[in-house]
């Protein structure tokens, strides 16, 4: 007698240079602890880089090639053989922003209706504008999506997955927009990841259809909330600036870090608990004290990856095996 399929979401959050690659080896712990392939779920949620990642899986590259790639080794006719992970972010630091504040009309929305906003995208409205650009993260995006093409998939730019979500914030209302889901404005899916990678003060905002974009991470580090009400029997969260065990940082700066951690970690399980309201279950995999000392307090600095890619494919994997990430349905 042949089992029901589980309907299964999956989750990739924000986190950066380093965030993509502990969430690289968290996937391929996932596939090997689950036997499951990851580009088969049902919806693919991803913000900032987990927006990288998700349109990748979307367009049909797996995990494997993810892996090798992170190692240096991509194989014939991966289409990211031309994308340098270490480069292609401009670097550990920021390039000088431009003078004057991002968006005065998000502020303006923030004076207006000051409780519907979360305090990280006021603040972004606040933060000048960056002058870095993610031309080369678009590129591999679209290489990406060319590939699906020559597979058999539709020629409309976005994804052939039929649920790949991106999540960004419009800089100009603070509004939450996943694009790729019902009802959301129509876009190319290069420019819906430049934009949800698009961290204000550090890369320039992404016009799509006349309308700024910035990183969905201003609204939410996962935008788990989405999939409440998907009918799923679990979603998979991937949240690389979510912990449950902490390291001690000696650096003022790594202690502030770690605090805007506890916070950040404290929203997703709220967003978890909706979610969970809906009879899903949830689990939740986040970087724990190893993976926090490997990743130091820079999750940009690109020099780490290797340490934090290989840390990741262990304790994941044994964070899967012992079932501690898994919230059950209500």
């Amino acid at each position: 007698m042949s089992q029901t399929p589980v309907r299964r979401g999956l989750v990739l959050g924000g986190g950066g240079v380093l965030g993509a690659s502990w969430m690289i080896g968290a996937l391929a712990a996932l596939q090997d602890t689950y036997g499951w392939d990851p580009r088969d779920a049902e919806v693919l949620v991803g913000t900032s880089a987990g927006s990288v990642l998700a349109g990748l899986l979307g367009c049909g590259i797996t995990v494997e090639t993810l892996v090798n790639h992170q190692r240096g080794v991509p194989a014939p006719g991966d289409p990211a053989v031309d994308f340098d992970p270490d480069n292609a972010s401009g670097g550990p630091l920021p390039p000088r922003p431009k003078m004057g504040i991002g968006s005065t009309a998000l502020l303006a929305q923030a004076v207006r209706h000051p409780r519907r906003l979360p305090p990280l995208a006021i603040l972004s409205g606040l933060a000048p504008q960056g002058r870095g650009q993610l031309d080369a993260v678009g590129a591999l995006i679209e290489v990406a999506v060319e590939a699906g093409v020559e597979a058999g998939a539709s020629d409309d730019g976005w994804a052939p997955h039929p649920a790949t979500w991106i999540v960004t914030m419009d800089y100009d209302t603070g509004r939450r927009v996943p694009f790729g889901r019902a009802g959301a404005p129509p876009a190319q899916l290069r420019d819906a990841v430049m934009a949800s990678c698009a961290i204000p003060g550090w890369y320039a905002p992404v016009t799509i259809d006349g309308r700024r974009y910035v990183d969905g991470g201003t609204c939410s580090p996962t935008s788990l909330d989405l999939l409440a009400n998907r009918g799923l029997d679990e979603v998979v969260v991937l949240a690389p600036m979510v912990s449950f065990d902490f390291d001690e940082p000696p650096s003022l700066v790594g202690r502030v870090e770690r605090r805007f951690r506890r916070a950040m970690t404290k929203r997703v399980l709220r967003e978890a608990a909706k979610v969970r309201r809906h009879g899903t279950a949830v689990t939740i995999l986040g970087p724990g004290r190893e993976d926090l000392e490997a990743i130091g307090v820079n999750l940009m600095d690109p020099r780490r990856r290797l340490r934090v890619l290989d840390t990741s494919l262990r304790t994941s994997a044994a964070a899967l095996r012992d079932g501690d990430a898994t919230l059950p349905a209500a």
